[in-house]
């Protein structure tokens, strides 16, 4: 008999493995439990009323008899029905019910081809795009404008270190997309049954098993970069072709159709369909579209800085005296807060890890990063307000990059101009100082840095949310806006300045057949996990509806 158990909880020191605390629940022997399957493990750090810290499973397990009358029911039930899976082996094509539409499964053998589709970008988007279209027997052309990964981490590497940046090799620009150089966290707010066939396909290509079942889960920069070339490689297998360092620099358009890409300005490849995952730092890419009329429209998004702690600070304030112990991951947190008519929030924390330079042109901009291990000892988080298109006048759909590009060329002038970042602490930038180097830690961003007054680089409604927020999250974690913590601006790519217009039935552009905008970049999501699954349940749709033809 299989069963789930919801709620199944371990307090912090009960060391009571997950098959004992299983047969106890279901009164059953413990060898009655044959296997245990973990579908999801969370922590509960609230300690209210002075309850420990505790552990929250859900769990299937497999029992050997029959249960006792009174327990059938309670915390128990029916084990789930498996998903689709996503690369199963199994010939021709696996039908996901949720979907509703053919997704990967195996060769497609003799699916219709006519013109290859091209994917642009491979990024989570433009990755699980090819990778679903490659498996269904379309062999797409994939065109990366940045390096492969390696390569990628070594131009990186060279800039972190004081080289110069290579505006087409860097934290935005490669195999893997923006995520690449980041946490590699896959906490996502949609509720999407293809999220499953995302992780699936991650631990596949070499990612921890535990991102299937843990609440916050992340691979970190250092295995994502494993992975992504993994993921690489099974498109090439099923027949797709990716090339790197390859530009999109034009779109033929007639009729209301695509015709053709141009790559590098030197490459005219000939297509009827185009899935368009470019990431959120495209911009000559997004202007190149503007002048071709594909439809767009600008959209609201965020801007602030970077804030670092010591780790065992956070660790302290989330987990109080049992903050080192060893059971217990890196702390995090996300904390909000709403103004009057503008809100903030912090946004990709980073535990155990480091600020890091994310220019693709002349200008400073900061992101997080981290590795597997969370192990830096610092703790760093984007704290952003939010913008809408009044405050970028926004008339025309480029005019939230031109926002971006001023904020970033006025950090670039208060580092210093070589790419150094303007950091103050919280104790100045509250009050009105500048030049305070007492920091609680010493900035980790690499590039340098040059102390300054943030309000500089900040638009000035955005500035003072920033200063109700952090007293407002002072008040939540107590020491968060110390005087001595350190900020670094300026965070301006947290999600696309536009959207490239598209219908919701189809994923389509509204105004251009054969073009499918997806991910982050054309402002349909927003992190690894939902950019991915974008690119997924765009490409099976095509797939879908092209199998009808």
């Amino acid at each position: 008999m299989r069963l789930r158990i919801n709620d199944l909880t371990a307090a912090l020191d009960d060391d009571s493995t997950l098959e004992e605390l299983a047969a106890r629940r279901l009164k059953v022997a413990r060898g009655a439990i044959v296997s245990l399957e973990v579908i999801r493990k969370a922590i509960d750090a609230r300690r209210r009323n002075g309850a420990p810290i505790k552990f929250n499973y859900i769990v299937e397990v497999e029992v050997d008899g029959k249960l006792p009358t009174a327990t059938k029911t309670k915390g128990a039930a029916a084990g789930r029905e498996p998903l689709c899976k996503f690369g199963a082996a199994t010939a021709g094509w696996a039908r996901c019910p949720q979907l509703g539409a053919a997704i990967v499964g195996g060769s497609g053998g003799g699916a219709p081809k006519n013109r290859r589709p091209v994917v642009i970008g491979f990024g989570p988007a433009g990755m699980f795009a090819a990778l679903t279209l490659a498996r269904a027997g379309y062999n797409p052309i994939v065109f990366e404008r940045g390096a492969d990964v390696d390569t990628r981490a070594r131009d990186v590497k060279n800039f972190f270190e004081g080289g110069e940046l290579n505006p087409e090799s860097n934290v935005q620009f490669g195999e893997g997309g923006a995520g690449t150089f980041s946490d590699g966290k896959l906490t996502t707010r949609i509720d999407d049954p293809l999220t499953r066939e995302v992780i699936d396909a991650f631990i596949e290509a070499g990612a921890p098993n535990e991102i299937a079942y843990l609440q916050k889960p992340h691979i970190g920069t250092d295995r994502l970069r494993g992975v992504v070339k993994n993921i690489r490689k099974k498109i090439l297998a099923e027949g797709g072709e990716i090339f790197f360092n390859a530009r999109l620099t034009d779109i033929e358009i007639a009729d209301g159709r695509v015709r053709a890409v141009h790559i590098n300005g030197e490459r005219r490849v000939e297509c009827d369909q185009i899935f368009l995952g470019i990431g959120h730092s495209a911009r000559d890419t997004y202007e190149m579209l503007y002048e071709r009329g594909v439809m767009m429209e600008p959209k609201a998004f965020a801007i602030g800085v970077r804030i670092e702690h010591p780790q065992e600070f956070i660790d302290r304030a989330q987990y109080g005296a049992d903050f080192d112990n060893p059971k217990l991951p890196r702390a995090d947190y996300f904390l909000t807060y709403k103004g009057d008519g503008r809100g903030a929030y912090t946004f990709c924390m980073c535990p155990g890890g480091s600020v890091i330079a994310a220019a693709t042109e002349r200008g400073v901009v900061t992101n997080g990063m981290s590795r597997y291990d969370r192990a830096s000892g610092v703790a760093n988080a984007a704290i952003l307000a939010t913008v809408g298109v009044n405050d970028f006048d926004g008339w025309d759909a480029l005019s939230g990059v031109r926002f971006q590009r001023e904020w970033e060329s006025r950090a670039f002038d208060l580092g210093g101009r070589n790419y150094r970042a303007p950091v103050q602490t919280v104790g100045d930038f509250l009050n009105g100082r500048r030049g305070s180097k007492e920091f609680w830690i010493p900035p980790t961003y690499p590039r340098g840095f040059s102390t300054a007054d943030l309000h500089e680089c900040l638009p000035s409604e955005a500035a003072r949310t920033l200063e109700e927020a952090l007293r407002s999250f002072d008040a939540k974690i107590k020491g968060f806006a110390s005087a001595g913590a350190v900020l670094t601006g300026v965070e301006t790519r947290t999600s696309a300045p536009l959207r490239i217009v598209r219908d919701r039935a189809t994923f389509e552009s509204t105004n251009v057949k054969g073009l499918y905008p997806i991910g982050e970049g054309s402002g349909y999501a927003g992190g690894i996990m939902s950019s991915a699954v974008d690119g997924l349940r765009a490409a099976a749709f095509f797939v879908e509806r092209r199998e009808k033809v």
